[in-house]
């Protein structure tokens, strides 16, 4: 007597049988194909590329080990030299300051001012605007008459007016701007939780009762983080235009190595012929700036549908 042979349990071959991690990720390449399509945001890239990479080797670009790599070390037989003299690619200053030595590590401290600010004001705004959005009433109209306030000052005014009571130092520079910056993303984190409350899918979770925490965490918070995406972007590159001209004002700390203070340094020398310290630190800021708004307006294209057919 044979043994009856067990079925065979056959699997799902449809090949348009997808899971929601695959979904997920085909959704990640049909947005990066897209943001790759338009060759302004491609450049943008390459510049953010370059200079990521500078910082990254800044160690290993620069020779001199010094306890503060952010301050400058001083040729003082070379001053005020032009670039391509005695080894210095790119001149000194009045000071002897290296310009490279400046524009290398002055790259890391532009990433430094650009990430903490954004990644502050990103959090703190997105705290506020929801708080707002979800409970709604006294709540939210107390809430938006203080960011009204504060949207009410132009942000460089009252970045330089904050930055001038803490006094010239770095850190304060990066509190100025983390003070103004914020409530951008509390009005918009305000506005698209709004929107998504109000969609069906929202409603539907409320219907088999999901609590408010896991409405918000799960169905409106993801749902509202798109225009952030784009807004953060942009203000890569703002925070560095802005924190440039409060180095330039003298609100940097004396002797720092930051493209702003470089060309408030370097200003006094244009009338001499002296031309290359102020414009290698302002080429910097230009490209800076130029790079992250234009790959932020990349991503506004792409992920924006009100952008359809630009």
């Amino acid at each position: 007597m044979t043994a009856l042979a067990s079925p065979r349990i056959s699997l799902p071959t449809d090949p348009n049988h997808r899971t929601a991690a695959g979904v997920r990720w085909e959704r990640r390449l049909q947005l990066a194909r897209e943001v790759l399509r338009n060759p302004l945001t491609v450049f943008g890239l390459v510049i953010i590329g370059f200079f990521l990479l500078m910082a990254a080797a800044a160690p290993l670009l620069t020779e001199q080990n010094q306890p503060d790599a952010y301050q400058a070390p001083r040729d003082w037989s070379n001053i005020d030299v032009p670039p391509g003299t005695d080894g210095h690619v790119l001149g000194t200053d009045s000071t002897g300051g290296d310009v490279l030595y400046g524009i290398i590590w002055g790259s890391r401290l532009s990433l430094q001012l650009s990430f903490t600010v954004v990644f502050t004001t990103l959090v703190i705004g997105t705290i506020v605007g929801s708080i707002a959005a979800m409970r709604g009433g006294r709540v939210d109209n107390v809430l938006m008459r203080i960011v009204d306030i504060f949207l009410a000052i132009p942000e460089l005014i009252f970045a330089l007016a904050i930055a001038a009571v803490l006094g010239p130092s770095f850190e304060n520079i990066i509190l100025a701007l983390a003070s103004v910056f914020w409530v951008k993303y509390a009005r918009i984190v305000r506005g698209e939780i709004i929107r998504v409350k109000q969609s069906e899918y929202v409603a539907a979770a409320r219907v088999v009762g999901d609590s408010t925490w896991n409405i918000y965490r799960k169905d409106v918070l993801p749902n509202s983080l798109t225009p952030l995406m784009v807004q953060a972007t942009l203000d890569m590159g703002n925070v560095v235009l802005i924190g440039a001209t409060l180095s330039y004002l003298g609100l940097a700390q004396a002797g720092l190595t930051e493209w702003g203070a470089m060309v408030s340094a370097g200003q006094s020398g244009l009338l001499a012929g002296e031309w290359w310290v102020s414009t290698f630190a302002g080429l910097a800021i230009v490209l800076w700036a130029l790079a992250f708004n234009l790959v932020g307006d990349g991503l506004r294209d792409v992920l924006d549908p009100k952008m359809e057919g630009r």
